[in-house]
């Protein structure tokens, strides 16, 4: 049997989570005290019992994801498993790939957490209000999503974002250009075509002034080799070096999140386990999707789902 250890992106946040973890570990409890002296602010406070519309602004949500990742993380070695001794690999979705690069030693936790604040502001400004959009194109492969990302173009900024699971890619890009992709989806045979309730195009070319804010950001932090390789976005593939680990993550801020590749690598390399640690189980449901039959997946975001996965 070998194992991944997988964590999620945005999208999962929901008030209260890792709340439990902190209760019971103190070694989870930590983690949010750390990222929370890390930002000079209270982020536990706004994750625990805050509004939901600021938890999801994206400097927000992209370091509290990262916290209460972590935070199950080190729930699960109070209780014995820890990735130098029962992984393989890790990975994660977008943001998840700092989690990932934490969890694996790679970065430090109060790095990872003002590097995710760096990220979230800097994606979020990086173009106006209203510019840019994000649709959804499902029950479309790929190859074909991104023949229409391209048709929908027109001189416009539109690629495919996320590879997510063999019947869903995400299109980033110009507001005009992402419509027109709804459109051209549709006649193209996708089941729904939906544009998403995001702030910004991440993930493409109008991401390139976050992508400048990234370099800068990483080059000033400590990148160590992680424990177990790093499965990344850019390359669908594990990698150890860090400084092939600063510059994918630079790259990762315009280039396409390749999950569905990356899940099949793992896969092919010898992954039965997949453990989606941290909030929510969206990542597990893309993985039965990629490898269905053939793999086992667990959510591991409270009290209850540690002592479960402890066995």
């Amino acid at each position: 049997m070998s194992r991944a250890f997988v964590f999620p992106g945005q999208g999962a946040q929901t008030i209260g989570m890792g709340r439990a973890l902190a209760e019971a570990y103190p070694a989870a409890k930590a983690v949010f005290d750390e990222v929370d002296e890390a930002l000079g602010e209270k982020l536990s406070a706004l994750i625990w019992e805050g509004d939901i519309a600021e938890l999801t602004l994206t400097q927000n949500a992209q370091p509290a994801l990262m916290a209460t990742s972590i935070a199950a993380l080190r729930a699960l070695e109070a209780e014995g498993i820890t990735i130098a001794k029962d992984v393989a690999f890790v990975a994660g979705h977008s943001l998840g790939e700092y989690s990932a690069l934490c969890a694996a030693g790679a970065l430090g936790l109060s790095d990872t957490a003002r590097l995710l604040r760096i990220r979230g502001k800097a994606m979020q400004e990086a173009t106006p209000v209203g510019l840019g959009a994000m649709a959804a194109l499902l029950g479309l492969d790929y190859d074909t999503a991104s023949a229409v990302a391209a048709e929908a173009a027109q001189g416009e900024v539109c690629q495919a974002a996320n590879d997510n699971d063999p019947a869903q890619v995400v299109v980033s890009g110009h507001k005009g250009a992402v419509e027109r992709a709804l459109e051209i989806a549709k006649a193209k045979g996708a089941k729904r075509a939906i544009l998403l309730p995001v702030s910004a195009p991440f993930h493409c070319a109008l991401m390139q002034p976050a992508a400048h804010v990234m370099a800068e950001a990483l080059a000033a932090v400590v990148v160590d080799k992680p424990v177990v390789p790093v499965v990344v976005n850019v390359r669908a593939e594990a990698v150890t070096e860090p400084d092939r680990i600063r510059d994918l993550l630079v790259a990762q801020v315009t280039g396409a999140v390749r999950w569905r590749e990356s899940v099949l690598w793992m896969a092919g390399a010898g992954v039965t386990e997949f453990w989606e640690i941290g909030a929510g189980k969206a990542l597990s449901g893309m993985i039965k999707r990629i490898v269905p039959g053939d793999v086992v997946t667990r959510a591991v975001g409270t009290p209850e789902d540690v002592i479960a996965a402890k066995g």
